[in-house]
């Protein structure tokens, strides 16, 4: 989508002085709506510098936020169990996959802050509970078998809500969501290969992982958001491409994916409604539990204060290690600009240097 530069926060262009006629057809707020609409029609991409509507830029804000949020809070449960691991090779595994999520949010926080959001806003809104994460990062991790549900159900579900993102309408969320999506393939990848190796392990074992999937598997179907009809954001958010399916469209094709991997498993899925529907072409579960998930959201599930005191706590104690990096970047940024400034006065002087000597030579030949 080509619009005027100038408008990374929602302005049109002549209200930045800077107006192009390659901008939007015609003149007014009017004018530059419809050619975000047509935009959004013909499947374009929205740039930062493009104008957009507000609504637009709070739905992206808010959904960026809470996804970023959930990448560095989703690290806790799993970095439990890190000093814990039963082997060398799946500390590595499980450490390898901890730094991918912080990566994760990373490049989310990025993604908000094209948008006009200071990072520094998104971790105290955060911090203070006016934003939120995904509530499955609220539940404890019992056993090691959790690490492997996770992995599975969790960064299953993950993959399925963010692939179509892949296509998301707004730029930088789209571009980011690729690399993430690629990484969390590898994350379920070892959560299905943790748990095979559980199944097929002693009954012990079998019985850890089968614990495991029955506690986590209901929340994983929660992570795609209420029914849709309950859904507040999901109609708008769609209309404008930012996700392409609905919360329930996304939960079947989970659940529909999720079978045939829990037979090979060797696991079984704790719900007896659970079965093959031959008119619908797609698996039938039973009634989810929505209290459950509401009260999860509004702060009462298992773990919610600890998640949330520790992401403060680790804010707080990381802040010298901010303070230093901004110090660095300030002193070498100062040498930077001492430098290109002597350089500016060396060429300044050889220039006079020059042009002294050629009227000199002048003056010579003149007198000659």
């Amino acid at each position: 989508m080509t619009t005027a530069p100038g408008t990374a926060q929602g302005l049109a262009p002549e209200a930045s002085g800077d107006v192009s006629p390659d901008s939007a057809p015609g003149d007014g707020p009017s004018a530059y709506e419809a050619a975000f609409e047509a935009a959004i029609a013909a499947d374009e991409r929205v740039e930062p510098r493009d104008w957009m509507p507000d609504a637009y830029r709070s739905t992206l804000v808010r959904q960026i936020a809470q996804h970023a949020h959930s990448e560095i809070i989703g690290m806790q449960p799993e970095a439990n169990w890190i000093t814990r691991a039963p082997s060398l090779r799946r500390k590595a595994i499980l450490m390898a996959k901890v730094q991918d999520e912080a990566g994760h949010g990373l490049y989310l926080y990025s993604a908000a802050e094209t948008l006009g959001t200071g990072r520094d806003e998104l971790l105290d809104k955060l911090h203070s509970g006016r934003q939120k994460y995904s509530s499955i990062f609220n539940y404890p991790t019992l056993t090691w078998a959790d690490v492997g549900a996770i992995g599975w159900l969790v960064d299953g579900a993950a993959i399925t809500n963010q692939v179509p993102l892949c296509r998301c309408s707004y730029g930088p969320y789209a571009r980011a969501m690729v690399r993430i999506c690629k990484e969390e393939s590898f994350h379920q990848r070892q959560g299905y290969e943790l748990l095979l190796a559980l199944s097929r392990g002693t009954p012990a074992q079998h019985g850890m992982a089968q614990d495991a999937v029955d506690r986590w598997w209901w929340p994983s179907l929660m992570m795609f958001g209420p029914p849709d009809e309950a859904s507040a954001h999901s109609a708008q958010s769609m209309a404008w491409k930012i996700k392409r399916h609905s919360n329930d469209e996304l939960r079947q094709r989970f659940v529909d994916i999720c079978v045939p991997q829990a037979k090979s498993l060797g696991l079984t899925l704790p719900d007896p409604a659970l079965r093959w529907n031959e008119e619908r072409g797609h698996h039938d579960f039973g009634p989810i539990d929505w209290e459950e998930f509401h009260e999860v959201l509004r702060g009462n599930g298992p773990c919610n204060a600890q998640r949330i005191d520790r992401r403060r706590r680790a804010h707080e104690e990381g802040a010298w290690v901010r303070e230093a990096a901004a110090a660095y970047a300030a002193k070498h940024g100062a040498r930077a600009a001492g430098r290109a400034s002597d350089s500016d006065r060396d060429s300044a002087r050889s220039s006079d240097g020059g042009s002294d000597s050629g009227h000199a030579r002048t003056d010579g030949e003149a007198g000659a």
